[in-house]
């Protein structure tokens, strides 16, 4: 059996500088900004981190709405089992800097996204 942790969250934001500064405070939680992206991603004491994204149609992100990502080894294999049980890929499998991902949509419609790191793409 694999594992399949939660990796990594995406919380949409309006104004993500603003946000992630606001997060860092409350948690002191540290913080690397990709401005090129607007993409801020956070990094707690313990557990996965994540990121606040700009809130948007150009991003899909809304507020209210976080993204998890959970680890797969095998993107493809996951998909292909999630619709098997009524799921839909929204994204299919897509390479971003650090690996690839894609992102389905349970049978009750939440969004949960795959994760897997370069090593383990196939």
């Amino acid at each position: 059996m694999s594992d399949h942790p939660i990796c990594h969250v995406e919380i949409p934001a309006i104004d993500p500088a603003t946000t992630s500064k606001f997060y860092a405070e409350v948690f002191d939680w540290q913080i690397q900004a990709d401005p090129a992206l607007n993409y801020h991603m956070f990094e707690p004491q313990r557990g996965p981190g994540g990121a606040f994204v700009q809130a948007g149609e150009t991003t899909d992100a809304r507020i209210g709405e976080v993204l998890i990502y959970v680890f797969t080894d095998d993107i493809d294999a996951t998909l292909e089992k999630a619709e098997a049980l009524g799921a839909k890929t929204l994204t299919p499998k897509t390479e971003v800097p650090h690996g690839w991902f894609a992102v389905f949509a349970d049978p009750a419609g939440n969004r949960i996204a795959l994760y897997t790191a370069p090593s383990h793409s196939s």
